[in-house]
C-alpha cells in the first residue's frame, strides 16, 4: 500500500481524512447504539432475553442489510457526480435511490413476518424463538423511515456536510432510550411489553430520526428530490445503478449471513451458548462502526477525486484511510483481549453467560483487526465503482475459508464455542487480503467515472 501514497504529505492526508471519517463514525455509532441499548436495557430478564434481542437485531439486520448495500450505490453515483460537477447526475441518482429504497422495504417487511417459521426451521433455542420473532415484527413498523434515512444519508455523506445525520442520530437514541425505558418495563403507565416493547422502541427511533434528518436538511436534499426527473424512472440508467449496487448488496448479505450462522451454531450449542456469543458480538460490532464508518468516508472521497479525474488524490485517500480504521481497531483489540470479564459484566451477571463471553470476547478482539481492514477497503474500491470482484473476494473468504472452518472446529473438536470464532477470525482475515490486493491492482491506473445515463 505505500507505494499508493508516495505523493504529498501523509500527515497531512492522514488529518483530513480523519475530519471527513470522524462525523460518519459517529453516525455508525450512533445507529448502532440503538441495538445495544436495547440488549442492555432487557438485561435484567435475563439471559433468554438478551438472546432474544441481540438475534431480533440480528435478524433484521441480516434481511435488510442486502438493501443496505444496494443503496451504497449512492456513493459511487452521487460522490462522483458531486466530484465532476454535474448537478442533473447526482440528483437522478438520488431519486433512484428512493425508488430502490420504497421497493427494498416492502420485501423486507414481508420477510420479518414469519420469524417462528424461519426460527423453528432453523433448530433455535425454544425459550427464545417465540420472543425472537415478536420483537423483528414489532420492528415492522419503522422499515419505511429506516430505508429512507439511508438514503438521504448517503447522499449528504457522498455531498460532504453529514452535520445533521448526527443530530439526527443523537436525537433518535434519546427517544430509543426513553421509549424502552416506559414500554419494556411499563414505566409511566405504559404497558410492560418486554421485547417486544423494546422493538416498537427501535421503530419509533426510526420515525424520528427520518423525520429530523429530513428537516434538517431539506435545504440541501430538496435540490435533489424537486422536481422529479423524468429520467429517473428509465429503467436503462436504473438497471445500470443496481448492476452497481446489487453486488455490494451480495457482498454485504453473505458476509452479515455468516455472522448470522455463527449465530445459528451457537443457538444449536444452547441458550447460554448463544447468549454469550451475541454480548461478544454485541460489543463488537460497536466498535466496527468505527472503520464502518472511515469506509464510508473512503468511498465518498475516493469517488469525488476520482469524479474531478484526480487519482493520485485518490490513491493517498486510500492509504490515509485503511491507516484510520485498521489503527483504531488495533487500539480496540488490546481492550478486547486485555480486559473481557469487565466488559461482559456491562450486560448481565449469570455467571455461565458471562463464561462464555469471557472465553469469545479475546477472540473477536483478534478480528477485529482484519475486520477493519476489509471494511475501509470495501469502501475504497466502492468509491471507484469497483462492485463485482469485491462480492466475490468475499464469496471466497466467507464461505470458502470462514464458515466450514468455524463449523469444523465447533463441531468436530473440543473447542466448542470458540470454533465458530476462530473460523470469521479466518474468513475476516481472507477477506481483508484478497481486497488489500485488489485495492493496490486498481489504483495503479487511472479509473474513468460510472456512467448511468449514458
Amino acid at each position: 500500500m505505500a507505494a499508493l501514497g508516495r505523493t504529498g504529505d501523509w500527515r497531512a492526508d492522514l488529518g483530513e481524512m480523519a475530519q471527513v471519517a470522524w462525523p460518519v463514525v459517529l453516525i455508525n455509532v450512533g445507529l448502532q447504539a440503538m441495538g445495544v441499548v436495547d440488549t442492555l436495557m432487557v438485561g435484567r430478564l435475563g439471559g433468554a432475553a438478551i438472546a432474544a434481542v441481540a438475534l431480533g437485531n440480528f435478524y433484521f439486520f441480516s434481511i435488510s442489510v442486502f438493501g443496505l448495500g444496494m443503496l451504497c450505490a449512492l456513493d459511487p453515483v452521487v460522490a462522483q457526480a458531486v466530484g465532476a460537477g454535474d448537478h442533473e447526475g447526482a440528483a437522478r441518482g438520488v431519486q433512484r435511490g428512493v425508488l430502490i429504497a420504497l421497493a427494498i422495504s416492502v420485501v423486507v417487511m414481508g420477510v420479518l413476518m414469519p420469524g417462528e417459521w424461519l426460527l423453528t426451521s432453523l433448530e433455535q433455542p425454544a425459550d427464545v424463538v417465540g420472543a425472537t420473532a415478536i420483537y423483528a415484527r414489532s420492528r415492522i413498523w419503522g422499515v419505511i423511515p429506516f430505508f429512507l434515512f439511508s438514503v438521504m444519508r448517503q447522499t449528504l455523506q457522498a455531498m460532504g456536510p453529514v452535520g445533521p445525520v448526527i443530530v439526527a442520530a443523537v436525537v433518535a437514541n434519546v427517544v430509543n432510550a426513553l421509549a424502552n425505558w416506559l414500554l419494556i418495563y411499563g414505566h409511566g403507565g405504559m404497558p410492560a411489553l418486554g421485547v417486544e416493547g423494546s422493538g416498537f422502541a427501535t421503530a419509533l427511533s426510526s420515525w424520528v430520526m427520518a423525520a429530523v434528518l429530513a428537516w434538517l436538511a431539506w435545504p440541501r436534499l430538496r435540490v435533489m428530490v424537486v422536481p422529479w426527473r423524468a429520467e429517473s424512472v428509465m429503467w436503462t440508467p436504473m438497471w445500470r445503478m443496481l448492476r452497481i449496487g446489487v453486488p455490494i448488496g451480495v457482498q454485504w448479505f453473505f458476509e452479515s449471513f455468516a455472522f448470522g450462522l455463527t449465530a445459528l451454531f451457537m443457538g444449536w450449542m444452547g441458550t447460554t451458548a448463544l447468549a454469550g456469543h451475541e454480548i461478544a458480538l454485541n460489543m463488537a460490532a460497536l466498535t466496527f462502526m468505527v472503520p464502518l464508518g472511515v469506509s464510508g468516508a473512503a468511498a465518498a472521497v475516493v469517488g469525488r477525486a476520482i469524479g474531478r479525474g484526480d487519482i493520485a488524490a485518490a490513491r493517498r485517500d486510500a492509504v490515509a484511510a485503511i491507516a484510520c480504521g485498521v489503527g483504531f481497531m488495533c487500539l480496540s483489540a488490546v481492550v478486547f483481549v486485555a480486559a473481557p470479564g469487565w466488559l461482559a459484566s456491562w450486560y448481565t451477571d449469570e455467571g455461565a453467560t458471562v463464561a462464555i463471553a469471557v472465553a469469545l470476547i479475546p477472540l473477536a478482539g483478534w478480528f477485529q483487526v482484519f475486520d477493519g481492514l476489509q471494511a475501509v477497503t470495501s469502501g475504497v474500491l466502492r468509491g471507484t465503482g469497483d462492485t463485482r470482484i469485491p462480492a466475490i473476494l468475499h464469496l471466497v473468504a466467507f464461505w470458502g475459508v470462514g464458515i466450514p472452518l468455524g463449523y469444523y472446529l465447533g463441531f468436530h473438536t473440543t473447542w466448542r464455542e470458540r470454533g465458530p470464532w476462530v473460523g470469521l477470525v479466518a474468513g475476516l482475515a481472507a477477506a481483508a487480503l484478497l481486497q488489500s490486493a485488489r485495492v493496490y491492482r486498481r489504483l495503479q491506473s487511472d479509473i474513468a467515472r460510472v456512467s448511468i445515463d449514458h
